[in-house]
């Protein structure tokens, strides 16, 4: 897989990176690129708001995960100033992640709360030495189908682990791990759901979706969370709160030590800790892409991994549980201002002022209402539009998705990961086996394909190597998920100075939905920026699937040739009507 650019210098980014380029912090990069009392008070501002949404979050993941509160404000204190200060990322908020639910429940149930730490202190070790490795790169390999489809697989066993709570059902035994055990221990328990806690339950929902369509600005999860403990205690409601059920949390971070540990102890969470620190390598970058995606830079993959490991092991040392990077809390940092890492640190620092002011508040919180909050989580990470555009895109595409998908409901996630993967592996193989052939008359993205329509091939301008207002790239090959980091990478650095971007397709034989997911990515930054974005010589194999990833107008037009999308964008902004209702 190749791609080729009529600019030098944009070739420069896929020469071999220097150490620096590797694993400098991105705390240092900001501080050189200079840091004034401007960007401090955004940084303090973002922090404060990072960790109005946290504090309730990190609690309520903890519950979740079979531990007690305060290990969620350990490990989000701890281990989020760690991926901050030491992060390959600008903007990356780390700390307890609704992901690990599964995992940590699953570990605590067999090991208990010390194999838990155990194993965390582990998966920080994997994940230094994958970073030093620089297993980071191989990491965004990932298939696109594979992604969605454990994140979807994760926001139905969420939910599903908060039903008990969420109805203050009273179950005889104790609940059931498996899904379909759990969901027939909950339906038996169904006379006893309380409605009190039913009822603060539903309220809390309503607040949360409410403000966030009507004030989005507003820390809905935090407000609803407090009123629900207001009701609780003035009303003497009959449910169970944090107090009842864990006696309070602490104010105070405990003394670091090591887990308690020994030779069998670490043989027996060794698979738990490997999926630990797969879960939080694939979850931290792709919460970096995103970041990237919506601030326009680029973060240093293997320094992210190098920092997750390290935030795990100084979580592990407080008696916290898995840190990884968080896309909701990310993206919370980058809306409200946030100019580099101190942000990130700055709400970890908060969140522990947070727990020394007002941890005997906190044990008037209802279980229920923490719930609540994760059944919005999971109903915000379920990612169903992508689900839905997947199942759509192509029948490969949609075996994937949904072999992960229920994999990871019914069987293990790391089982569905590996597994997704392999079947993605395995359909690259099948497609390439399908474009091998002869055939009598050449292919109709033959690279010598004319460029006008007597038939006649006229030759690439030169002119356009230097042209300031248009800037053009060929992509050669099959572009799959493989390729498509490292070319989205490239496409990701266009900055918004020109008016017009061209990729040409000309010699891409087909794409997958990762990579349709990536020019997706592309084409919205680009149109954000005032930047026409042009595909020309796209099959119409390639180009339905662009157009199902969202790479359509006004985002983007396709053309049949670079000449003929270069006069359009020379030609300005006047574009016909049938441009703007049509790709073609």
């Amino acid at each position: 897989m190749s791609i080729a650019s009529d600019h030098v210098s944009r070739l420069q980014r896929l020469r071999q990176p220097t150490f620096a380029e590797l694993y400098l912090p991105k705390l240092v990069t900001v501080w050189r690129e200079g840091y004034g009392l401007a960007d401090f008070r955004a940084d303090v501002f973002a922090g404060l708001s990072v960790a109005i949404v946290a504090l309730p979050l990190s609690m309520a993941i903890a519950i979740a995960s079979g531990v007690t509160p305060d290990r969620g404000l350990y490990t989000a204190v701890v281990g989020g100033f760690i991926v901050s200060l030491l992060g390959g990322s600008r903007f990356q908020i780390g700390g307890p992640a609704g992901a690990f639910i599964v995992l940590v429940a699953a570990t605590a149930e067999r090991h208990g709360v010390d194999g838990v730490i155990l194993a965390t202190m582990m998966a920080g070790f994997v994940l230094v030495a994958a970073g030093c490795l620089r297993v980071g790169t191989y990491i965004k390999f990932i298939p696109y189908p594979v992604t969605v489809g454990f994140t979807a697989g994760i926001a139905v066993i969420i939910l599903a682990s908060q039903l008990r709570d969420l109805a203050g059902i009273t179950l005889s035994g104790k609940e059931p791990s498996e899904f379909i055990p759990k969901l027939a221990a909950l339906a038996g328990g169904l006379s006893t759901v309380n409605p009190s806690a039913l009822a603060v339950a539903i309220v809390s929902i309503a607040i949360i979706a409410g403000l966030r369509r009507l004030r989005p600005s507003w820390p809905g999860i935090l407000i609803a969370v407090a009123l629900a403990a207001v009701a609780s205690a003035v009303l003497s409601l009959p449910v169970e709160t944090i107090g009842s059920r864990f006696g309070g949390i602490p104010r105070e971070l405990p003394s670091p030590a090591l887990p308690a540990f020994s030779l069998a102890k670490v043989q027996a969470v060794l698979p738990d800790a490997i999926a630990f620190a797969l879960l939080a390598a694939i979850e931290s970058l792709l919460s970096a892409v995103v970041a990237d995606g919506m601030t326009g830079r680029r973060h240093r993959s293997n320094c992210e991994l190098v920092a997750q490991g390290a935030a795990n092991i100084g979580s592990a040392l407080f008696g916290g549980i898995c840190v990884t990077g968080l896309i909701a809390r990310t993206a919370t940092n980058i809306r409200a201002g946030a100019r580099g890492p101190l942000a990130g640190m700055l709400h970890a620092a908060f969140l522990l002022l947070f727990m020394l002011i007002a941890a005997p508040l906190a044990s008037y919180i209802p279980l229920a209402s923490l719930a609540a909050v994760l059944v919005v989580v999971a109903w915000t990470m379920g990612e169903k539009r992508e689900f839905a555009i997947l199942l759509r895109s192509s029948w490969g595409d949609a075996v994937v998705l949904l072999a992960t998908f229920l994999l990871t409901i019914f069987r293990d996630l790391t089982e569905g990961i590996l597994v997704g993967f392999a079947l993605g592996a395995v359909l690259f193989i099948h497609r390439m086996a399908e474009m091998t052939g002869i055939e009598e008359r050449p292919p109709l993205v033959a690279a010598d394909r004319p460029d006008d329509g007597n038939g006649e091939r006229v030759p690439y301008d030169p002119a356009l190597a230097v042209d300031r207002d248009v800037l053009v790239y060929r992509i050669t090959g099959a572009f799959f998920f493989g390729a498509a980091s490292a070319i989205g990478g490239v496409l990701d650095g266009i900055g918004g100075k020109r008016k017009g971007l061209v990729v040409d397709f000309a010699a891409v034989p087909f794409l997958d939905s990762t990579a349709a997911n990536v020019l997706g990515r592309v084409a919205a930054k680009a149109h954000r920026q005032g930047v026409r974005l042009f595909i020309t010589g796209a099959s119409p194999t390639v180009r339905r699937a662009l157009l199902t990833h969202g790479v359509s107008p006004p985002r983007a037009r396709y053309r049949e040739t670079i000449a003929r999308a270069v006069a359009d964008i020379k030609g300005g902004a006047a574009q016909s009507a049938a441009d703007e209702a049509s790709p073609g």
